[in-house]
């Protein structure tokens, strides 16, 4: 299970122009699901990212995590986060998970991070989405729960 995390100020997920999730201050988490993922990586993504210090204190330093500074996440399914692009230009997404396993999990890291006391939004999965955000920083993080990176 890959995700990209951004801190925002704000971001928004619409489809046909509906807003179906949004944020204030708080985290855009990407996510995408591999074939082989199990709901232990799910667990271990949700409470790296829910831990994740990556606001400032009063001193300017990243040490504070989303619940320090009352923020909320939006998580937007993306297979192609498991894009391979080594072979050729054209993007291979076989390492991505099918997509009835893939929403199981989804789902389940999402009720993860509500259960750990955080809001948290979503995008609508396997929908074309137009995804808007102000990145504040810019501060991106990649995780990978087999910790390739």
């Amino acid at each position: 299970m890959r995700a990209v995390v951004q801190r925002v100020s704000r971001a928004q997920a619409a489809v046909d122009g509906e807003v179906v999730g949004e944020v204030a201050r708080g985290l855009l988490v990407l996510l995408g699901v591999t074939h082989a993922d199990t709901e232990a990586d799910a667990d271990y993504l949700a409470a790296k990212i829910v831990g994740l210090r990556i606001f400032e204190d009063e001193n300017g330093k990243m040490n504070l995590d989303t619940a320090s500074v009352r923020g909320g996440i939006l998580v937007v399914s993306q297979f192609t986060l498991y894009g391979d692009v080594r072979r050729g230009k054209r993007p291979s997404f076989d390492a991505a998970a099918q997509p009835e396993p893939a929403r199981q999990l989804y789902e389940y890291f999402v009720a993860r991070i509500r259960a750990a006391g955080l809001p948290c939004q979503t995008g609508r999965f396997q929908e074309m989405m137009q995804v808007q955000l102000v990145n504040d920083g810019p501060v991106t993080i990649l995780l990978d729960s087999s910790k390739i990176f």
